[in-house]
């Protein structure tokens, strides 16, 4: 079963479920599950799914083996495996899988960035608590190994950060969760140095971001970015989802939204203006857009920044 706060998001041509985070207006996109025994029961047969985004899995006791796209991967105790949106998940097995025992923290990447920053793969590579899950050229899970001194410290950043989120009424919820789970990537990113890993971006991924990033006010469309490319817009679609968990279309939109929060919250621009310069067209569409990935009207967000920040805009 997937866990709390996703949903369905598509089905690929090969019947593989993804899933997306759900977000809450005020609460941090985070959340965590645990995983023993009692997790298989109730499992289809091979678990076989994908996530739009981050996962981080810690293994406390390693008994079986996972499938992370095409390598068959066994569990080791004390390892941490940053999966990266879009890669597949399951197990031929899952049986192995019942003596394991895991941790697995989810999130969006604007729980590191802020939530108006760039939602790229780009800045997840540049940045020293993503560089793990910024898509590589390599399709190795990516493993890295706890010393076995350090463990049961690393057991309790996970336990802390499960106790945090099961009671969002508690004075400094927000702070709280943004800190352990800051505190668990600081960790992530220790081992990656020690173990000399180096964590190189695809570089189609990367040249894809950068046009995005340069074009996305403009009406560019998948055709565009593939004719740069040097792709039919089919097989970059393909490509894309694969190695980054959204479609080419999907990615554009994202940057657009970004832009758009930005600008509600930052000026007073009216709505066709924001939608202009975001690249969503007009006030309408950005209103269709926004209300669908964010369930509320940009009226509504725009109120709602403005209780949070009373400054109101700097613009």
């Amino acid at each position: 079963m997937p866990p709390t706060r996703t949903r369905l998001r598509t089905v690929r041509p090969d019947g593989t479920p993804v899933y997306r985070y759900v977000e809450d207006s005020g609460v941090p996109p985070i959340g965590l599950v645990s995983f023993d025994h009692t997790a298989i029961d109730g499992l289809p047969p091979n678990h076989r799914h994908a996530h739009d985004f981050l996962v981080l899995v810690y293994v406390e006791r390693g008994v079986g083996s996972v499938r992370i796209d095409d390598v068959e991967h066994r569990l080791a105790d004390g390892e941490v495996i940053p999966i990266a949106p879009g890669r597949m998940l399951g197990s031929t097995d899952l049986e192995s899988l019942r003596d394991a025992r895991c941790y697995a923290v989810y999130f969006l990447p604007g729980a590191v960035l802020g939530s108006d920053n760039v939602p790229s793969p780009l800045t997840w590579g540049e940045h020293p608590l993503l560089s793990a899950f910024a898509p590589a050229r390599s399709r190795e899970p990516g493993a890295l190994a706890v010393p076995a001194a350090d463990r049961r410290r690393w057991s309790a950043m996970f336990s802390d950060l499960q106790d945090e989120l099961a009671d969002p009424g508690r004075t400094g919820f927000r702070e709280a969760v943004s800190a352990a789970l800051t505190r668990i990537l600081v960790g992530v990113a220790r081992l990656a140095d020690s173990s000399g890993r180096e964590n190189r971006i695809d570089p189609l991924v990367s040249r894809f971001f950068r046009i995005v990033e340069r074009d996305f006010t403009q009406p560019i469309s998948t055709r565009d970015v593939a004719a740069e490319l040097g792709y039919t817009a089919g097989h970059l679609t393909t490509v894309i989802r694969e190695r980054t968990g959204r479609t080419v279309l999907d990615w554009i939109t994202e940057r657009r939204l970004t832009q758009a929060r930005r600008l509600l919250a930052d000026t007073d621009l009216g709505f066709d203006a924001v939608a202009r310069r975001s690249g969503l067209g007009d006030a309408g569409y950005l209103g269709r857009r926004f209300r669908s990935r964010y369930g509320m009207t940009p009226l509504a967000w725009r109120r709602a920044q403005r209780l949070a920040d009373p400054a109101g805009p700097q613009d």
